[in-house]
């Protein structure tokens, strides 16, 4: 038999012995890969080893082919192929191709792929067809590849004539080290003592990475990469005005670093610390008005002040500019009433709770009660002033009548010596509305209420249940 029967085992050093067919190549291949090819005989076989691209980035997935070519001797039938890759590239499933085909592995490893035929199956004849067989394999690079440092790959394959187990053969891969953006989000409203995120999202980075966050050229501190990709500080701003922020990604062994642009952040000043205080309540009795009277530091127009009766809602009133709001309420039961006055703050002023115990008394035998009838004007139109009343009766008692839309106060008027109380109304907001009259009840008579489903129309572009505007008769 004029070839060897059995192969030697081929090292780096001894393909130089065997070289007079070597050559290794680069070729153009596809826009952005770096095709390489690496070629040896052993005996009447050449071996040509091709990598798509031996400088992939992570991610990347590269192809492996391996072609024996039958230059001279006998027939030989190649059994299997080996091809041996960098632990750090991961198989794909499905890749494997012989002559083009698709072909199942017959076993894999960390840093092997094999497929395995018949002892027939792959014949190579010198000069004639068959004399050429090409192994591929594909494979994705890791993130856990060392970069720009040459990693080795090679083939081991048995046939007819022996094995081939070939070592350091090449060509080498070299992963490039990863390209990274920084990108920085930040809350655009921010006050003084605040403390807020700062989120920076890293392309190209690892989990654990550092990132560093800054304002201006001052390090605010870091925080490491999660595996999305993302790191979040926590920001407390101690001064006011604009603060120019942004993030930094740190280079490391496998990435290049990276800066985010800088982000305008304008700090306010920290909102006032408000405080709601309850006038004294004495007198409570029921049927009868008592007057509920919320005062807020610091005073100011703006807010409003919820007014409840334990859980339920009494009233919704605007704060005046003396930091006032008032409302007429009218106990239904008597006994033990827990009174809270929670103030909504107002822009650069915090809200704030007051709370209060009253006892009520039961309304008094000999008391007289009273009616309300509650009148609206006709049908109402957002922006349109229409004229809503209330007759009480009996109408010589005097008091006031407070007028509510939902819950939110339209004002308070007198009650004339008629019986009547009235005053005007714009609605601001189309949708469904209820009305209340609430009467206070005077002296002897007791209080009263009526109240009205209204549908508000036009196109006023408001969202329904907001109040309407004030007329001309406001407070109590």
């Amino acid at each position: 038999m004029s070839d060897k029967s059995i192969r030697r085992m081929v090292g780096g050093a001894s393909v130089l012995a065997l070289s007079a067919g070597f050559a290794a190549t680069v070729g153009a291949g596809v826009a952005g890969a770096a095709p390489a090819s690496v070629t040896w005989d052993d005996g009447s076989e050449r071996i040509t080893r091709t990598i798509s691209d031996v400088n992939p980035a992570e991610g990347d997935i590269i192809t492996s082919t391996t072609q024996f070519d039958r230059t001279g001797g006998v027939v030989e039938y190649i059994y299997e192929v080996k091809d041996v890759h960098p632990t750090c590239l991961t198989y794909v499933d499905g890749s494997a191709k012989v002559d083009g085909s698709p072909r199942g592995l017959d076993s894999q490893g960390a840093d092997f792929a094999k497929v395995k035929g018949s002892s027939i199956e792959w014949p190579l004849y010198p000069h004639i067809s068959p004399n050429l067989r090409t192994f591929e394999f594909s494979y994705k690079v890791g993130a856990n590849c060392d970069r720009n440092v040459p990693l080795m790959t090679t083939v081991h394959y048995g046939g007819s004539l022996g094995s081939g187990t070939y070592q350091n053969k090449g060509p080498a891969v070299s992963v490039k080290t990863n390209t990274s953006t920084t990108a920085l989000a930040a809350p655009s409203d921010v006050q003084v003592g605040q403390s807020v995120p700062l989120k920076a999202t890293v392309t190209g980075g690892a989990e654990g990475n550092p990132v560093e966050f800054f304002d201006g050229g001052a390090k605010l501190g870091e925080a490491p990469l999660n595996g999305a990709g993302e790191a979040t500080f926590n920001w407390t701003p101690t001064t006011r005005g604009a603060h120019g922020l942004s993030a930094k990604f740190l280079a490391t062994p496998r990435a290049e670093g990276s800066q985010s642009s800088v982000q305008t952040v304008q700090v306010a000043q920290a909102d006032a610390v408000s405080s709601t205080v309850l006038a004294p309540i004495s007198g409570a009795e029921v049927g009868r008005s008592t007057v509920l009277r919320a005062t807020v530091s610091p005073a100011g127009a703006g807010g409003t002040v919820a007014f409840k009766d334990g859980a339920a809602t009494l009233a919704d009133v605007p704060v005046d500019a003396n930091g006032v709001a008032i409302y007429t309420w009218v106990p239904s039961t008597a006994g033990s009433h827990s009174i809270t006055a929670t103030f909504s703050g107002r822009s650069g002023v915090t809200g704030s709770t007051a709370n209060a115990t009253v006892t009520v008394a039961a309304a008094p035998v000999g008391n007289t009660n009273s009616t309300t009838v509650l009148t609206l004007g006709g049908a109402p139109k957002v922006g349109a002033a229409q004229t809503i009343s209330a007759q009480v009766t009996p109408g010589d008692a005097g008091g006031t009548v407070t007028f509510k839309d939902g819950d939110i106060v339209i004002g308070t008027a007198q009650v004339n010596t008629g019986g009547q109380a009235s005053l005007s109304w714009t609605p601001a907001n189309e949708g469904q509305r209820v009305i209340t009259a609430e009467y206070s009840g005077a002296g002897t008579v007791n209080a009263s209420a009526d109240q009205e489903s209204v549908v508000v129309t036009g196109t006023g572009g408001g969202t329904p249940g907001g109040a309407g505007s004030l007329g001309s008769i406001f407070g109590s």
